[in-house]
């Protein structure tokens, strides 16, 4: 009903910026929000930040805050992961995902999205 694709990663030194894409397809029409992912080796999937449809609203993990920005164009159906002042610890496959009912009471969490992309994968040398 819905396809994402994660586009915009890459290897980049550390302090670097990377944007990355999440473009989507199909019935997008009732989308209440897209949130962003993502997983280290060994580790678990870990929120990063979302963005409410209905008003822009942004929420970012304590993190990445202050470092990467969400934001989406209706027009392309995109939304985007500004990453800035990228760190090693950053490094990790990204994934955006989208669900369609809200509102979301546990968008922190990954069980429950409707819908999700393949994946790009960022590495921040140091």
């Amino acid at each position: 009903q819905v396809q994402l694709v994660e586009s915009g990663g890459g290897l980049v030194q550390a302090g670097s910026s990377l944007r990355l894409s999440c473009v989507a397809s199909g019935r997008t029409s009732r989308t209440y929000a897209v949130t962003w992912f993502r997983q280290a080796p060994g580790k678990e999937r870990e929120f990063v930040a979302t963005i409410r449809f209905s008003n822009d609203q942004t929420y970012y993990d304590d993190s990445v805050k202050g470092r990467f920005t969400a934001s989406r164009d209706s027009a392309k159906n995109t939304v985007y992961l500004q990453m800035d002042n990228l760190r090693p610890e950053d490094t990790a496959v990204y994934y955006c995902a989208a669900i369609m009912r809200g509102p979301v009471r546990k968008y922190r969490q990954p069980g429950g999205y409707d819908y999700w992309g393949q994946g790009t994968q960022v590495a921040v040398a140091s």
